[in-house]
């Protein structure tokens, strides 16, 4: 994490509260890793339909 967003964050938890920050931050963190769930289905599918 950059230093330089360190306020942003501080900002956030102030304003919105530490529940919904951690929320939108889970969330953001899940959605890159279900993409890569969502290629490698893809990828198996591809396997299997070519054998």
């Amino acid at each position: 994490m950059d230093p330089t967003t360190i306020p942003t964050w501080v900002y956030a938890v102030s304003n919105f509260g530490f529940p919904v920050v951690m929320t939108f931050y889970l969330l953001l963190r899940f959605d890159k890793k279900l993409e890569r769930v969502n290629q490698v289905i893809i990828e198996l599918a591809n396997v299997i339909k070519n054998k």
